[in-house]
């Protein structure tokens, strides 16, 4: 069996609504990739083998909110064209000089003490 995308139209109107209907397709059986498209990201855009696209339409009319069964369609598969030879990579050497901190730390300090030259403290 091919690949298949899917796109579903579920309103969506705040972050959490969002993450919970990523979420819950992402649980569902044969789904290999989960993406939001649309203008106001209300599209839910699913690619995987053998993905019931209505009973994942119906699931999410039920946990989410209002949900449209869009298009249903084989995955088309992206020829790769051969990249052009890139411009030269400079790589920076490692700064090794960086804290994590946002300041680097005190430098060490040496403290040097002579004791007198006069007889031992036990006498």
């Amino acid at each position: 069996m091919a690949k298949q995308k899917i796109v579903i139209k579920v309103e969506m109107s705040c972050d959490k609504c969002r993450s919970k209907a990523m979420a819950l397709v992402a649980a569902t059986g044969g789904v290999d990739s989960v993406a939001l498209a649309g203008d106001g990201k209300d599209q839910v855009v699913v690619v995987g083998d053998g993905v019931d696209s209505i009973k994942l339409t119906a699931t999410l009319r039920k946990k989410v909110g209002h949900a449209t069964l869009m298009t249903v369609g084989e995955v088309k598969k992206e020829e790769k064209k051969p990249e052009p030879a890139a411009a030269a990579v400079v790589e920076y050497p490692y700064p090794w000089n960086c804290y994590s901190y946002g300041y680097a730390p005190p430098p060490a300090q040496h403290v040097v003490y002579q004791y007198p030259a006069s007889s031992p403290w036990w006498c």
